[in-house]
């Protein structure tokens, strides 16, 4: 595979990345924020149970469903227009959550949210993967690590302070309407700062496909999301089902295309790209494993232990320290040795998994919002080592023309790998809570989903290596 092209002259990428980052770390921090605040909306609101559900599903599922084609989009119609547009949605959607009269109002504006974040987020590594020169691209996703990892904490954080201080008397409103003032800087400044990119005007789009692909990632998500809740009724594992064919009609279509030399939603060129495949493969396994963990984390933390938000929140902060160091210390290795820092990250996981694993397992009668710092800080700081290299290696190879293609196909397995783990997690953790209310042995026989992800994610790499795929080791 090819290598991109050289970066733009005369653009300042970190002042670019800044601005990308913050747009994303929007999009990341409302995933999770809008947890904390679900009992005051259903009390606001009369939300009934199904509705509260559909606050995060219609995010979700809009969101998963719209990253690859909208990464497509950004390689045609211009990198920079559409991250600019995703992020004036995103914000006009957020306001349109915080001033929602009603639940179905609420719900509709989140789906809109969903797809500005769609909009947005595949350009991010999209244009970083462009306007970096190799010596630089660590650094920058080092950081682009930190901005993914910090978002998933933060949220529960940033939601209890909001929601703990009522501001105005507004209850659960501040957390969509501060996205206000972050959403027109990035937008305004975007503008100057971020370079408009070369685009592809005269691709076409796959509008079949983007109906495939959109309907296969419904088949997948929407169960994974009501499964564990409903206790897995007969429709879901028929839809699960499902998506297999629809799945084999998209890619039969991306194949034809092919051979008929027209352009293809997802390329050809990716998927047969063992660096990209194993790459990707890794980036589902790995993202599978956190947002669950912080799920169950946070009903441990609260229901089981009486903490508030705010203390739970507080509790998970070692992660993200973890996360700044791992970070900083990968980021000076460069382009060297990607896969043995991946492999270093995933062991320092697996390490801290089995660690925390014990610790919240035997917890102690006053357990506080310290007792969980150690291993919490360490798989901060496996995280922090993998992150960066693994992007790099999923990227690396990757021509500029069709980087929106991967990164949002990249980030589409990485939301379906985020909505298999938590449907995995939760109810492994609900299926051991029911039978004694022990929510110290609940949160173990959860943690062991963790466990088996970061070995499998040991095993990927070793046949990666096995087979001879060395060009992500070295440049």
């Amino acid at each position: 595979m090819p290598h991109p092209a050289s970066p733009p002259k005369g653009v300042n990428p970190w002042a670019a990345t800044v601005l990308l980052l913050m747009g994303n770390f929007m999009n990341l921090i409302d995933v999770s924020i809008v947890n904390v605040a679900l009992p005051s909306i259903r009390t606001d609101l009369g939300a009934s149970e199904t509705q509260i559900e559909w606050i995060s599903a219609a995010y979700v599922l809009a969101f998963a469903v719209g990253l690859l084609p909208c990464g497509r989009f950004g390689d045609k119609l211009g990198r920079k227009r559409l991250f600019l547009s995703g992020v004036g949605l995103f914000t006009l959607a957020s306001v349109l959550c915080g001033l929602a009269p009603d639940i179905n109002v609420l719900i509709g504006a989140r789906a809109l949210q969903g797809i500005g974040g769609a909009m947005m987020v595949p350009q991010v590594m999209a244009i970083m993967h462009v306007i970096f020169p190799p010596e630089q691209k660590a650094k920058a996703f080092a950081l682009a690590g930190v901005v993914i990892s910090l978002g998933a904490v933060t949220g529960p954080l940033l939601g209890g302070v909001l929601i703990s201080g009522n501001l105005y008397g507004l209850e659960w409103r501040p957390i969509f309407l501060v996205n206000l003032p972050v959403g027109l800087l990035v937008v305004l400044a975007g503008f100057w700062l971020i370079p408009r990119l070369e685009s592809s005007r005269d691709m076409a789009i796959d509008w079949w496909g983007v109906g495939l692909f959109g309907l296969a990632i419904t088949l997948v998500v929407l169960p994974m999301i009501e499964g564990p809740l409903l206790g897995w009724p007969w429709w879901t594992l028929v839809t699960l089902v499902a998506a297999i064919p629809v799945g084999a009609l998209f890619l039969r279509r991306q194949h034809a295309l092919e051979a008929e030399g027209r352009e293809q939603l997802l390329p050809m060129v990716l998927l047969r790209d063992r660096g990209f495949l194993s790459g990707v493969t890794v980036v589902m396994l790995h993202f599978s494993a956190i947002p669950g963990m912080f799920l169950v984390l946070a009903i441990y933390f609260q229901t089981g232990f009486g903490l508030t938000p705010l203390e739970s929140g507080i509790a998970t902060a070692p992660f993200p320290l973890g996360i700044m160091l791992g970070s900083y210390v990968t980021g000076r290795f460069g382009t060297r040795a990607l896969v043995g820092r991946v492999a270093l990250g995933a062991a320092v996981m697996l390490a801290g998994m089995i660690w925390l694993r014990h610790a919240a397992g035997h917890p102690p009668a006053d357990l506080g919002p310290a007792t969980l710092a150690g291993p919490l800080a360490m798989n901060g700081l496996g995280m922090g080592l993998a992150i960066s290299p693994l992007f790099q290696l999923v990227l690396r190879d990757v021509p500029g023309r069709i980087a929106g293609a991967a990164t949002g196909g990249m980030q589409a397995f990485q939301q379906i790998g985020a909505a298999i783990g938590i449907a995995i997690v939760s109810s492994l953790f609900f299926v051991r809570l029911r039978v004694d209310q022990d929510h110290a042995a609940a949160i173990g026989h959860a943690l062991s989903y963790q466990i088996c992800v970061f070995a499998a994610i040991l095993t990927v790499l070793a046949l990666r290596q096995w087979r001879g795929d060395r060009r992500a080791v070295t440049p």
